[in-house]
């Protein structure tokens, strides 16, 4: 488990503000080598903990539209 408590959480800003959307704090890149992702509706909840290089291709990969339906 990760310490996130120093983290600056954010919304993209393509959020519509229905609650369906994730938050992700970067800050802590250099200090933790993660990047924290999270619910924004349960903001105590669980943490997922990726790599930079990992989310990089992540949003790679919803740009290039690889997850469109």
């Amino acid at each position: 488990m990760h310490d996130f408590a120093g983290a600056v959480w954010r919304t993209s800003s393509r959020s519509n503000h229905q609650g369906l959307c994730v938050e992700v704090a970067d800050n802590l890149v250099d200090v933790l080598g993660l990047v924290g992702v999270r619910d924004s509706k349960d903001q105590a909840g669980p943490t997922l903990a990726v790599s930079p290089p990992g989310w990089t291709a992540f949003i790679g990969a919803l740009r290039g539209g690889r997850f469109d339906r």
